[in-house]
C-alpha cells in the first residue's frame, strides 16, 4: 500500500473516531449544529455553546471545524464565539477551526469529485487552460479569495477541491487567507452586537476593510490591464 493511501486511510479512520466520539457524548450535537448553523440566532448559539461550561471553549471551536468540514455558513457561530470569549480569544479559536475545517473539507471533497473533475477538463481546451492556471496560480488565486470576508467559503473548497492547486498551496494559502477574514467577521459581528459600546470602533473597522480591500481591487485590476 502506499504511503499517500495510508495517510488517507489513517485520516478517514481519525475523522471517523471524532466524529463518532462526538455522538456517544453528545447524540443530539450534530442536529444543533446543522439547526445552529441555518438558524442564525445568535442568542441560541450563544447559550448553547456556554451551556458546556468548562468546554464551551472547546465546543466553540468544534462547532466552527465541523461546519466548515461541510461546507455550512460559520458566520453565525464565530461571531457567537466573539461575543461569548471576547474578540482576540474568538479570532484565534474560530481562526484555526475554519482553517483546519476547509482543508479537511477540501480533502474529503478532493477525493470524490477530482477524479471526475478530471475526466470533464479532458474533454475541453478551454477547461484544460483554466485547470493549468489553477495549478499555477492556485495559490495567490485562493490566498485571495479566502481573505474575503462572508465569501461563501464551500464554494471555495469545492472549487480547490476539482482544481489542480497542490495540497500544500491550498493549505498554506486557506491558512494565511482565513486570518484577516475571519477577524474582520469576528470583530464586525462582536462590534454589531455590542454597538452601544463599540459604534465608533465599528465604523473604523468598515471603513478601514473597504480602503484596503478596495485597494486590493484596484491594483489586481491594474495589474492585469499592463499585462494585456
Amino acid at each position: 500500500m502506499k504511503a499517500e493511501t495510508k495517510v488517507k486511510f489513517l485520516g478517514y479512520g481519525l475523522l471517523i473516531i471524532l466524529i463518532g466520539s462526538v455522538y456517544v457524548l453528545a447524540p443530539d450535537f450534530y442536529n444543533n449544529i446543522f439547526y445552529l448553523a441555518v438558524n442564525g440566532n445568535m442568542e441560541e448559539i450563544a447559550a448553547y455553546i456556554d451551556s458546556f461550561g468548562t468546554l464551551a471553549i472547546f465546543l466553540g471551536f468544534m462547532l466552527v471545524l465541523l461546519v466548515n468540514i461541510v461546507g455550512l455558513p460559520s458566520i453565525f457561530i464565530i461571531t457567537a464565539n466573539g461575543l461569548l470569549f471576547g474578540p482576540a480569544i474568538g479570532i484565534m479559536i474560530s481562526w484555526i477551526a475554519e482553517s483546519i475545517g476547509v482543508v479537511i473539507g477540501f480533502w474529503l471533497m478532493r477525493t470524490i469529485l477530482r477524479p471526475t473533475a478530471e475526466k470533464l477538463i479532458h474533454k475541453s481546451s478551454k477547461l484544460s487552460k483554466i485547470d493549468d492556471f489553477s495549478g499555477e496560480s492556485g495559490f495567490k488565486l485562493m490566498l485571495v479569495l479566502r481573505s474575503l470576508p462572508y465569501f461563501p467559503s464551500g464554494v471555495l473548497t469545492a472549487f480547490g477541491a476539482i482544481s489542480k492547486i497542490s495540497t500544500k498551496d491550498y493549505a498554506l494559502s486557506s491558512f494565511i487567507g482565513k486570518l484577516p477574514a475571519t477577524a474582520l467577521e469576528v470583530m464586525i459581528g462582536h462590534d454589531i452586537f455590542t454597538y452601544n459600546q463599540n459604534l465608533e470602533r465599528l465604523f473604523i473597522i468598515i471603513i478601514l476593510a473597504i480602503i484596503v480591500y478596495g485597494g486590493i481591487w484596484y491594483f489586481n485590476k491594474k495589474h492585469i490591464r499592463n499585462k494585456k
